[in-house]
């Protein structure tokens, strides 16, 4: 079958001798394979497509409707920020909009690889492109005022000529040599940099896979039915068997293929990445070098890159160095990328564990007094057991309660979300799950005992998922503890991973593997942790509004609903009356606190350029944003020395981890925890 849109090649670049430009290709598009569907294709679409639509939780019908959304979705995924494929390839490819249902069933891809094929094609003539604007002799002029680069075009129009997609180009490059000059590059490092950048690009693009086409239309297919449903190629099904999950070896982060980039999905609690201070989920990793100082090795840019590809990259021996180069997750894809230097090791188990310590505050209202505090990093076997110790310890120390830290805890066993619930009430109902047919499953503790009756304090933020707010939500409809921090990230689906290949299947190749959602979560109360997560009863400053982070955010998330309320008791520790006075001490507090001072300031900082899609390519703008950030970074701290009485530096790299590393929201959630212990005693001595 011809599909005349997908060849409509514009050579016009192509005439150009490679000679003549700038900086002359290392391939050409003669190179590039002619992708086509492997035999055993037909039978993995025709497999994963029975788990997204009869097996999942929402049983989705395979039919036009869906056909378009896979349609749309497989373009953003061939060209999210418009910068490849012509108006002309998008508009010559919606006559089969409707097609792609039947070609799911039928296991028939052509529409899809051809239209791969062209995606191919252009980002080849674009990386061209992108070389011959390099020259050694003639550098870029960063001193044009009002020049930009729009780095976010989601909402924008496809280009329609050739001339428009030199024009996104032209500022795309210079994007990309003005961060290397902010680096401190001259100029013909520059051009050597991204000349080795483009042509490792085109590189790639000439070892282009099948399985790379088929991946693609299937995580369309997955995406458009639901967040997290996805097919997994057969090299990533190996590495989910050996229960890898994506994991890193090495770093210990999770990574997830966004579109063109690595997006940094979650941290392995107490890993290297994780000890750094200086990732976050959302983080999009641009660029990997391995070794540091003297070692160091040039960057290799990984935009575009194969997720197996990068994992290779940044896996290492321990001991052994690696840099990231970093786009931060609150600056989109614009913004001057960060480096951070990692040392690879193994995960330890006892970095990963529940750990406890006793706060003792040193001045103001509650000098003195003590309370236990939990660090929860994820719900790991055996969690509830060490945490019975760790409650052990803390009486022993005689504190007035306890506070349960879930930041940044993503979740992780279901089980034992239950069991660590039990320890804080005698028996009764935590959690209820919905397989989307009619039945729900309520799971209990059933032991009829109380391991800690005192005051509760359970601390979350955006970060605190799934297990997380199963604990969090219970202890909250028991009116167990006292909620304190952001918003929860709201993920209240429970996957399933089947492999697609049969025992007596005569291909040589395995199928890969696909993840679906089955189940839904529930409060007791009835209503579902999806989408809303859990809300505190006390609310401190965030980042980002609720609406704009978490599960909300994702495309094609499941909805929030509720079912029929569980049969349990409040055990009525926690009075509601008494939350708006905390809360009002709580914003007092805030409000007289110098680090709050500076947190309100970047809120104000992230949330008036949340909606900005530029960033500005004048040098001199650039450097003094920078100039601006690092002296502002060093005030703040030589204003936290002074009021501990200490002296002031000239760097921030001349202080101690210790004076770096402050927690206003943990302090905060302390005297919280205080008012409430003092006005439940206040309260029963009344009564």
């Amino acid at each position: 079958m011809k599909y005349p849109w997908v060849k409509k090649s514009t050579l016009a670049l192509l005439l150009v001798s490679p000679s003549l430009l700038a900086v002359p290709p290392t391939h050409d598009i003669s190179e590039l394979p002619q992708l086509q569907q492997e035999d055993h294709h037909d039978t993995a679409a025709e497999r994963a497509t029975a788990y997204f639509t009869r097996y999942h939780f929402s049983q989705p019908a395979l039919n036009n409707e869906l056909s378009e959304k896979i349609h749309e979705r497989y373009l953003e995924l061939l060209d999210f920020n418009k910068m490849f494929l012509l108006e002309s390839d998008v508009e010559g490819s919606e006559e089969y909009a409707n097609l792609f249902d039947d070609m799911l069933e039928s296991g028939e891809l052509d529409v899809a690889y051809n239209l791969y094929q062209t995606s191919l094609e252009r980002r080849f003539e674009r990386y061209q492109y992108a070389l011959s604007l390099l020259d050694e002799d003639q550098p870029m002029d960063f001193t044009v005022e009002d020049d930009k680069y729009y780095y976010d075009r989601e909402d924008k129009n496809w280009a329609g000529s050739e001339e428009e997609l030199n024009d996104l180009w032209d500022a795309r490059v210079k994007y990309d040599a003005l961060n290397l000059k902010l680096t401190g590059k001259e100029w013909p490092e520059v051009v050597e940099m991204l000349g080795k950048r483009y042509n490792s690009a085109l590189n790639r693009l000439t070892k282009s896979k099948s399985e790379d086409v088929f991946q693609t239309l299937m995580n369309a297919f997955a995406r458009s039915v639901e967040a997290h449903t996805s097919y997994l190629s057969p090299q990533n099904s190996e590495r989910f068997r050996q229960n890898m999950n994506l994991e890193l070896e090495g770093i210990g982060a999770v990574l997830q293929s966004e579109y063109d980039y690595t997006v940094i999905r979650s941290l392995v609690p107490g890993g290297p990445a994780d000890k750094t201070d200086k990732l976050s989920p959302e983080d999009k990793i641009i660029a990997v070098g391995q070794g540091v100082g003297d070692d160091a090795e040039d960057f290799v840019d990984i935009i575009g890159m194969r997720l197996d590809d990068v994992v290779e990259l940044i896996k290492g021996p321990k001991g052994s160095k690696v840099r990231l180069q970093i786009l931060e997750a609150s600056q989109g894809t614009g913004g001057t990328p960060t480096v951070v230097e990692i040392t690879r090791d193994k995960v330890k188990l006892e970095d990963r564990a529940a750990k406890a310590d006793v706060e003792v505050p040193e001045e103001g209202p509650y000098k003195g007094r003590r309370m236990g505090v939990i660090e929860i990093p994820g719900f790991y076997n055996n969690l509830t057991a060490d945490v019975k110790g760790l409650l052990d310890e803390l009486r022993e120390q005689k504190v007035e309660g306890i506070t349960v830290d879930l930041r940044g805890n993503g979740g992780g066993a279901l089980s034992e979300a239950i069991s660590l619930s039990g320890l804080f009430i005698d028996k009764g109902p935590i959690v209820q799950v919905s397989d989307g047919r009619g039945q729900v499953d309520v799971s209990a503790d059933r032991d009829g005992k109380v391991y800690y009756d005192g005051p509760l304090v359970v601390m979350v933020d955006r970060y605190s998922a799934s297990a997380s707010e199963i604990f969090a939500a219970a202890m909250q409809d028991y009116e167990r503890a006292l909620i304190v921090g952001e918003n929860t990230f709201g993920k209240g689906t429970v996957q399933q991973h089947r492999g697609l290949t049969r025992r007596f299947d005569f291909y040589d190749k395995p199928l890969g593997s696909v993840q679906y959602t089955v189940a839904k979560f529930y409060r007791i109360d009835g209503g579902s942790t999806q989408m809303k997560g859990v809300q505190p009863d006390i609310e401190l400053p965030s980042y980002v509004e609720a609406a704009d982070w978490g599960e909300s955010k994702e495309d094609n998330a499941l909805p929030w609903d509720k079912v029929e309320k569980a049969s349990y008791k409040a055990l009525n520790m926690v009075d509601q009356d008494e939350f708006a006075e905390l809360q009002k001490s709580a914003n007092e507090r805030i409000e007289s606190d110098p680090e709050f001072e500076y947190i309100f300031d970047e809120i104000e900082r992230l949330r008036t350029e949340q909606d900005k899609t530029w960033v500005s390519l004048n040098i001199e703008q650039r450097e003094a944003e920078q100039k601006q950030q690092k002296q502002l970074r060093l005030q703040r701290l030589n204003d936290r020395l002074k009021r501990q009485g200490k002296e002031p530096v000239e760097s921030v790299d001349d202080v101690d981890e210790e004076t770096l590393d402050v927690d206003p929201f943990l302090q905060q959630t302390l005297a919280i925890g205080f008012d409430y212990i003092d006005e439940t005693q206040l309260a029963n001595n009344k009564s």
